[in-house]
């Protein structure tokens, strides 16, 4: 799976947990990172674990396994590192607080 594919097959699993504001930003030309970030809010701990239990079990079943894991649900803040794809997985108040969008303001956003 391409890293476009695994970024939509994982706005779709987000998206499957009543995420909210999920956008895929190609960072690809600007970041050495990765190719996509995926960004997403929910509203509570368990919700935040819901998603990310999504992500991680739809992508495995696509044949690919998260390569690393940072942050805790009920802490506000997931990352899921797909190497080519990072997951961002807030709780609202702190997707707003710390704002990472806009360190890619001119990087287009995937519809």
């Amino acid at each position: 799976m391409d890293s476009i594919d695994l970024a939509r097959r994982a706005r779709e699993a987000l998206l499957s947990k009543k995420a909210a504001n999920v956008t895929i930003v190609n960072v690809g030309s600007t970041s050495p990172v990765a190719d996509y970030y995926v960004i997403a809010s929910g509203d509570t701990g368990p919700q935040l674990k819901a998603m990310m239990n999504a992500v991680q079990m739809d992508l495995k079943h696509d044949g690919t396994m998260c390569y690393r894991r940072s942050g805790v649900p009920d802490d506000g803040w997931v990352v899921l590192d797909y190497f080519d794809v990072v997951i961002h997985i807030f709780l609202k108040e702190l997707r707003d607080y710390y704002a990472i969008e806009e360190l890619w303001a001119g990087a287009p956003q995937v519809p």
